[in-house]
């Protein structure tokens, strides 16, 4: 029997070779490959490649350890802007104000009005991210006239767990104050952008003046609070988004890094 189907098998095959209207397509298609579900997972673990370096580009970002870089990686730009415009960065700094309100509660204040707690203000304190969702995230090469000019509009609005730890600290009896790298000639629109915010009530506003340009971040902070610190002021707390706002000498007692993986300034 099986013989039999062979053979039959056979002669159809030679027919179908030897007739004159044979659509020599017809062979064909039990040849055609379909793409099996293992070439579509490996295409998902292509995607989760890139997610998987970018994540860990970020984490090497926050935890200070890359060399000073100027734009994100081409690769992780779609990455960077799920992260800063999802409930991921939302969470994130929230947790970071929260375990420093955490530790603003456990401070005992001397009440002579010179426990201070600084805030940087870009991405710490004003969110600056409608500008860099116009500029790729941080993939393109940072201007200085376009942010320059965004910054004069005063249009950046609060980051909101920031806003609410800035409130709690003044109820609890800190000194605020702001130390941010903008020049001196944005404060009238910095000043104005802050109050529009819903940020009120600080100390003073620390700019760069003509002589602090040029100076790296680290040391024109640094210098800065060393200042407040021969006033007398103890720099208990500093909220900042770049390790240069946080790090050098005269350093407070705790710093809170909140997380930014659009941009590095040494």
């Amino acid at each position: 029997m099986t013989f039999l189907r062979f053979f039959c098998f056979f002669c159809l095959i030679s027919l179908a070779f030897a007739h004159e209207a044979f659509d020599s397509h017809l062979l064909l298609k039990p040849l055609v490959l379909e793409v099996p579900e293992s070439g579509e997972n490996q295409l998902k673990e292509v995607d989760g490649e890139i997610r998987l370096r970018c994540d860990s580009w970020r984490f090497n970002v926050e935890a200070n350890n890359l060399n000073p870089w100027r734009t994100i990686p081409k690769n992780c730009t779609e990455y960077v802007k799920q992260y800063v415009t999802g409930r991921a960065y939302q969470l994130e700094l929230k947790i970071a104000s929260n375990e420093a309100g955490i530790f603003a509660k456990s401070v005992k204040l001397v009440g002579d009005g010179k426990d201070v707690w600084i805030f940087d203000i870009d991405e710490t304190l004003l969110s600056n991210l409608p500008y860099y969702t116009e500029h790729g995230y941080g993939s393109e090469g940072f201007k200085a006239d376009e942010f320059d000019s965004w910054v004069q509009m005063g249009t950046a609005p609060a980051i909101q767990p920031s806003l609410e730890l800035y409130k709690e600290l003044l109820d609890l009896g800190f000194k605020v104050v702001l130390l941010t790298g903008r020049s001196e000639y944005q404060r009238e629109a910095t000043t104005q952008n802050l109050i529009n915010a819903g940020f009120n009530d600080w100390d003073r506003l620390i700019l760069r003046r003509d002589d602090d340009h040029g100076k790296p971040a680290v040391l024109y902070k640094s210098e800065k609070r060393s200042e407040m610190e021969n006033e007398g002021f103890r720099i208990i707390g500093n909220s900042g988004d770049q390790w240069s706002d946080l790090l050098g000498t005269s350093i407070s007692i705790r710093s809170f890094k909140l997380p930014n993986p659009m941009y590095y300034i040494s």
